[in-house]
């Protein structure tokens, strides 16, 4: 490697910002009432994946309770560029979740990481 590309690099990397992700992770446990058999279970929980589940810095999974028909349990994990800004984001998701979804909210869990 030439002398010249050398200081070209060591110039590039001096100039870019260090950016430390952090991520929170919001666990909700929700109970069911009246549902016959999975596909309307699945039926109530559309709208997380069709409007959360698409949106850039979130992720949402259900990870627990699938087969049940009583209950589910349902993550969000969130991407950000501090703490606090993941706590606001997990805020208005939580509240937006609780305003959309016929099902009531048993348990939220939080974690920043």
């Amino acid at each position: 490697m030439s002398e010249a590309l050398r200081k070209l690099l060591n110039e590039s990397n001096r100039q870019q910002p260090v950016i430390t992700p952090h991520v929170g992770v919001m666990t909700l446990h929700f109970q069911l009432y009246g549902c016959e058999d999975l596909k309307a279970k699945r039926k109530v929980f559309t709208a997380l994946r069709a409007i959360w589940g698409k949106e850039p810095d979130l992720a949402v999974a259900e990870t627990a309770d699938q087969e049940a028909l009583d209950c589910a349990t349902w993550t969000v994990a969130a991407l950000g560029t501090s703490s606090q800004q993941i706590s606001q984001r997990l805020d208005m998701v939580e509240k937006a979740i609780q305003e959309r979804i016929d099902a009531a909210i048993l348990e939220v869990q939080r974690e920043i990481l």
